[in-house]
């Protein structure tokens, strides 16, 4: 169960930073989707933020999974 809890709880953090690292990397770069030169927003800048929203989102959800899951291994460890 331990081993379960620790696997669970390093898949939800990594998410959470790859993701949170995503996210500012998007708000501070935002032209790397244009890279290819696809442009599907005529550079208004919408769906750049529309991603870093969709980020943001991941990284809160999933940072507040991890922490979840570390406080109720803790609770279960004593």
């Amino acid at each position: 169960m331990v081993e379960h809890a620790t696997r669970s709880w390093r898949l939800s953090a990594s998410v959470a930073a790859g993701t949170g690292v995503l996210a500012i990397l998007t708000s501070v770069v935002p032209s790397w989707i244009e890279v290819t030169g696809w442009d599907p927003d005529q550079h208004s800048g919408y769906l750049e933020w529309l991603v870093v929203g969709i980020l943001g989102l991941s990284c809160a959800g999933s940072g507040s999974l991890a922490r979840r899951q570390w406080r109720h291994r803790a609770v279960h460890s004593q």
